[in-house]
């Protein structure tokens, strides 16, 4: 049985923990304030007894539980990032624990009045009853990915406690940077030494994802000229008037708020500029290669169109992928993704398989040879005041990974 309180107790010591990552430095991890969740994590696994406990020059953590059985069991991992996302503060997290959850409005923040209302996150409703962890409404709270760490953290301690449960070796992997798009770039799959892995990052109970968007970061730049505005004519030329025609060509619907399931899109996240320059950047998003593909040559080609009808080379487009769908690497090996299945239908968890609107470490490392399907973490309306956790949901995981485990170790 999964002891509630310490699982409680565990993760509010991760999220206490200011792990932001920070896209503008060219350090890994990108933040130094990501060591102090690092350290103690590496700490914390020697002490329960896990092996070859590493910690290397940029924060990527392994450790090892010892296989139990007397047979070849394939090597599995489990992969967790301590990076919280850069959209939204995560200093000063001071969490909220909502026991019994009367299926109501949560008060967030009396003084802001900021409230967690069912009226609008839907998901909420079925969680009542249950304990719920949430914010204080100034902050995120981290669940991503910290609710996914102490799952982790949680099964291995219970498999060590309980001999009698079989499984075969079990490789962990904690990473910083994944919120910026760098969790895998340093992680040595050769050194981590497993078969396939899972990463514990995804959503409500239930989830289990092998598919998810191929990604690009585009920057868009214009460059205008600057005179006197009252000496203006026929010189001045306003750099934000022709980003805003370039914004108003794409294709309106095609935004995130327009768009679900496998439907891609083209974000505008940051707009940077004057009338001398501005600095337009977007994400891009899209399930299907072909179509990924076409989105960037959309943005390309629309730049070339306006500079045609300016007369001038006045916008440029730097645009650099940065993940791809893991289907292509899960699918020659879709057991793994079967045994997840498994492991949750036997605990009466009903499997939500569905393909992921963003990405995870799964998604490099799938490409980098080591296939890695995306479990639920539990979490609910990530990188925002509202994030929220239900411990119902984590308690559900840590029996999934130690399922997992047994059911990989039947497998001769």
């Amino acid at each position: 049985m999964i002891n509630k309180q310490d699982l409680i107790n565990r993760f509010i010591s991760y999220v206490t923990i200011d792990t932001e990552s920070d896209p503008n430095s060219d350090t890994t991890p990108s933040s130094y304030k990501q060591w102090d969740l690092a350290k103690k994590l590496a700490e914390e696994l020697k002490a329960m007894g896990m092996t070859d406990v590493t910690i290397d020059e940029h924060a990527y953590i392994m450790a090892t539980l010892p296989s139990n059985v007397d047979h070849d069991v394939p090597v599995i991992g489990f992969i967790a990032h301590f990076d919280t996302t850069p959209d939204f503060t995560g200093k000063n997290v001071n969490p909220q624990i909502i026991e019994n959850y009367d299926g109501g409005d949560i008060l967030l923040n009396q003084e802001q009045n900021i409230v967690l209302s069912p009226d609008y996150f839907d998901d909420l409703k079925q969680y009542k009853g249950q304990t719920i962890i949430t914010t204080d409404g100034t902050t995120l709270l981290g669940a991503d990915d910290k609710a996914g760490i102490t799952e982790i953290m949680e099964a291995m301690k219970y498999m060590l406690a309980h001999p009698e449960i079989k499984h075969g070796a079990i490789r962990v992997g904690f990473t910083p940077d994944e919120e910026i798009g760098r969790g895998a770039h340093k992680f040595d799959v050769e050194k981590f030494g497993a078969q396939w892995a899972y990463t514990m990052d995804g959503s409500q109970i239930g989830e289990l994802e092998y598919e998810n968007f191929n990604a690009a970061g585009a920057l868009v730049t214009i460059e205008g000229k600057i005179v006197h505005p009252g000496y203006a004519k026929g010189k001045m030329v306003n750099s934000m008037y022709i980003a805003t025609d370039y914004i108003n060509s794409l294709p309106r619907l095609e935004t995130p708020e327009h768009t679900e399931d496998r439907e891609g899109f083209f974000h505008l996240y940051n707009i940077e500029g004057g009338v001398d320059s501005t600095r337009l950047q977007y994400i891009i998003r899209d399930h299907d290669k072909g179509h990924f593909e076409a989105r960037k040559e959309m943005m390309i080609k629309l730049a070339n169109e306006l500079n045609s009808q300016l007369e001038k080379d006045l916008i440029s487009v730097a645009i650099k992928d940065q993940y791809y769908n893991m289907r292509e690497k899960v699918a020659p090996v879709m057991h793994i993704v079967d045994i997840a299945e498994e492991a949750m239908k036997t605990l009466d968890i009903v499997p939500l398989i569905k393909p992921i609107r963003g990405g995870t470490d799964g998604s490099q490392l799938s490409y980098m040879g080591l296939p890695c399907p995306n479990i639920f973490a539990g979490g609910h309306n990530f990188h925002g005041r509202y994030e929220y956790v239900p411990v119902e949901s984590m308690m559900r995981a840590v029996e999934v990974i130690v399922k997992i485990a047994e059911i990989t170790a039947q497998r001769k």
